[in-house]
């Protein structure tokens, strides 16, 4: 838990706003942004855990394989 040094500004006799250190804010907002890139791997995970696939063996295996004739890059480095 980041340990937050929070003030509050009163709006109409309630709490109206909070007021951090800007360092706090971007650990926060880091925070968030990691938890919300988790969210999105689940929910890849989930909707492709039906999807063919390959083990690290098997792709080590076929791209050991790999011939220069066989890359789908003419020349086998024109990256243009």
């Amino acid at each position: 838990m980041i340990p937050l040094h929070t003030e509050f500004l009163i709006k109409n006799g309630k709490r109206g706003f909070a007021v951090l250190p800007y360092e706090e804010y971007e650990q926060l907002l880091s925070l968030l942004e990691d938890l919300e890139d988790l969210h999105e791997l689940r929910i890849a995970k989930q909707t492709e855990s039906d999807a063919p696939s390959l083990s690290l063996e098997e792709v080590k295996k076929h791209l050991g394989n790999l011939k220069i004739s066989d890359s789908p890059v003419p020349n086998g480095n024109d990256f243009s």
